[in-house]
């Protein structure tokens, strides 16, 4: 079943408002008549499983557009509109895509080559002239890639997780039975699209008949607030970051009474247990489920419940329904509760692969289990903690960084020796980033400094700048020849 049919399986013909603070208010008809047309138009001009890429902030045109593709038959590939013009170029090249749906302002046809298409937000509503809604196919293969989404991979280039119909519809129907939506939710969404974490709350809320009003101005703490009050939100789904910001850079926050605010959801890292207990004891009667999850798994693989908070503080829960999770030592024999391993997780959940990537893929899903990375534990009652995190990525405010990527950056200045980034715990990021630079005698420190933020403040995007440069005229190097640790 093509996982469009699923969302629109009975509210196909509601006039009631999905996107509640749009100016009109846009219904869930509306998104159905624009997104079958457009995907009507996309399986006549360029045919199923291609890749198209999505580059736009969270809008009707986004939600459109990205439904439309799905509808089609083809591929959607959403990127961040801050995607380095190195990595728009890979992602290009690596997808063999030749359309793109983007918005003006990012000026997307300025930076690629005139072989690919660009579709902006006016040249839509053209298209959408006298097509008809694309009919329901009845023998669509559900197994059939509906996204690639590209997160940081350990070499430095963006990994493509591929992600089927079926993988989307499993999760969909998982996260709507542990959070308990019903189509009277409505989420304020500040997390942006291209996010799996935000793609699901587009799904969960699409499928139950809930709403959904758009923010993409968390900068402001005042429009989130009153967003949340005015439009009488009953979620709100957040990173550490947004948590942090919220209980540390808000005068208001703590002291607002949100009485139609039922829950708060959290994943993209680890929360710190005193940031949680802050916000449970300012708003005890407002549910927080701590979630994990992997992009590799749609987006969710454990939560845990709030009647559970305060006594498992630190635990990132249980499976969400329809997935296994198992704790292992290196030969992938299962342990015993309380012993150290690494997680591994099953479901209907898991990707098909990385985009054709099969070293990468096996190394990961092995027996049909997905290779977490993250080194965990169970309690005698099934909780899960995470312990240590195996993978090199660093998390800064939920979005994945790689190592890699920025010590390429940075070694690209002359009076660089060597370099190691590393991440350290931050108040409001969860972890923030460390640049560890290697000079010779005699070099100005606060000169090369200056330089590698410009190098970095050119090649990068905001988030993956160094916060902390450290030079050092000695590298430590272990006994294997290796490098150690700065201490």
């Amino acid at each position: 079943m093509n996982v469009f049919d699923y969302f629109f399986d009975s509210i196909e013909d509601w006039e009631k408002p999905f996107i509640h603070n749009s100016k009109p208010p846009v219904s869930f008809n509306s998104i159905y008549q624009n997104s079958s047309k457009l995907a009507s138009y996309l399986k006549k001009e360029v045919g199923p499983q291609k890749n198209i890429l999505l580059i736009s902030p969270n809008s009707e045109y986004f939600i459109t557009v990205y439904l439309a593709i799905l509808k089609s038959g083809n591929v959607c590939v959403p990127l961040n509109q801050d995607t380095e013009p190195e990595n728009l170029d890979y992602i290009l090249e690596h997808t063999e895509s030749k359309l793109i749906f983007s918005i003006e302002r990012l000026k997307i046809r300025d930076r690629v080559n005139q072989e690919i298409s660009v579709i902006e937000e006016q040249d839509v509503k053209s298209l959408l002239e006298g097509e008809k809604p694309l009919s329901t196919e009845e023998n669509f293969d559900g197994d059939l890639i509906a996204e690639i989404i590209f997160t940081s991979g350990s070499t430095g280039k963006p990994k493509g997780v591929t992600i089927s119909h079926n993988n989307i519809r499993a999760n969909t129907a998982s996260i709507i039975q542990y959070l308990n939506l019903t189509e009277d939710d409505r989420m304020c969404v500040v997390l942006p699209f291209f996010y799996c974490y935000g793609l699901s709350l587009l799904h969960t809320h699409l499928k139950v008949g809930g709403s959904i009003v758009l923010n993409n101005s968390f900068i402001f703490l005042g429009s989130v607030i009153n967003d949340l009050k005015n439009f009488e939100c009953t979620g709100f789904a957040g990173v550490p970051s947004h948590f942090q910001i919220l209980l540390k850079k808000s005068d208001s926050f703590k002291t607002t009474e949100f009485p139609h605010l039922r829950y708060v959801t959290q994943a993209g890292g680890k929360l710190h247990s005193v940031f949680i207990q802050e916000f449970i004891d300012a708003f005890p009667e407002i549910e927080f489920f701590v979630m994990y999850g992997q992009t590799e798994a749609t987006a969710r693989l454990s939560y845990l419940p709030p009647l559970k908070l305060r006594e498992k503080m630190n635990s990132i829960g249980i499976p969400i329904p329809g997935v296994e999770i198992a704790i292992v030592d290196e030969e992938g024999k299962k342990l015993d509760i309380e012993k150290e391993g690494e997680l591994i997780a099953r479901g209907e959940n898991i990707m098909k692969g990385y985009y054709k990537d099969e070293i990468a893929t096996a190394c990961t899903i092995k027996n049909g289990w997905l290779h977490t990375g993250d080194i965990a534990k169970k309690d005698s009652d099934g909780y899960l903690y995470i312990t240590a995190r195996k993978k090199e990525i660093i998390k800064v405010g939920g979005k994945r960084v790689s190592p890699k990527e920025i010590e390429e950056v940075i070694l690209s200045v002359p009076e660089v020796i060597d370099c190691t980034i590393e991440g350290f715990e931050d108040e409001l990021l969860g972890e923030a980033i460390k640049a560890i630079v290697i000079s010779n005698k005699g070099v100005d420190k606060e000169e090369l400094k200056q330089k590698v933020l410009n190098a970095c403040s050119k090649k990068l995007s905001s988030y993956k700048i160094p916060q902390q440069i450290i030079v050092e005229i000695t590298m430590n190097i272990g006994i294997t020849g290796k490098k150690t640790r700065s201490k």
